[in-house]
């Protein structure tokens, strides 16, 4: 399954082979794609949401989903897409052939991301699998409660978990392979995807999935 994850960079991520083809928090893409049936963003963080990289791939036939707290700045590009559809943390959700649900994403001792702000990660079912996109997020306890196929947890720090406590939180989860994600550029450094292997444990497998 993972073969058919894609990390562009950050937290920018593309999942093919739902078998739809689904973008989370598009960002940085270099070219244009317009290959997305779905595009899900976790929250309104300018490299979380981005309107052109949406537009790069989107088409009019694509599905934009976004947390409900979004849905007045989502409409803002509402003509780019077939629809939006607003969700909320903690829920279970079918949208056409796609069926997700959301995991609440927020910091504890930091203010970037207030539970307040009801921001979002995603589990996606993929076939028999269940990928865990977690968001912007510390170790919570909610995530703590996920159960996954693939996790793909933030590491960089500042504005999120660390390394290492993202290695804890995949330790507690244990899912068949973790995925570091949201280091390297906007935070954290390039080494931090590395340090967090170190900490997992096994069989848990990590895949370093950023090119630099």
């Amino acid at each position: 399954m993972t073969e058919n994850i894609e990390v562009i960079t950050h937290s920018s991520i593309c999942i093919r082979s739902i078998p739809q083809t689904v973008y989370i928090d598009p960002f940085d893409i270099k070219e244009d794609r317009h290959d997305a049936d779905f595009v899900m963003i976790t929250h309104d963080h300018y490299d979380h949401f981005s309107l052109e990289d949406i537009g790069r791939v989107c088409t009019k036939e694509t599905v934009l989903i976004v947390p409900e707290k979004m849905s007045a700045k989502a409409r803002g590009i509402s003509g780019m897409v077939k629809r939006i559809e607003t969700v909320e943390p903690g829920k279970e959700y079918v949208i056409d052939s796609l069926r997700f649900s959301t995991v609440p994403a927020y910091n504890i001792m930091k203010p970037f991301h207030p539970k307040s702000a009801r921001w979002v990660g995603y589990i996606i079912q993929a076939g028999e699998k269940r990928i865990y996109i977690a968001g912007d997020t510390d170790a919570t306890k909610e995530a703590g409660e996920v159960r996954c196929d693939v996790a793909l947890v933030p590491v960089g720090g500042t504005y999120t978990m660390d390394a290492r406590k993202a290695a804890e939180l995949i330790n507690n989860i244990r899912p068949e392979t973790a995925i570091p994600v949201h280091y390297g550029s906007i935070a954290g450094s390039r080494s931090d995807g590395e340090e967090f292997a170190k900490h997992v444990e096994a069989p848990v497998r990590v895949e370093l999935k950023i090119k630099f």
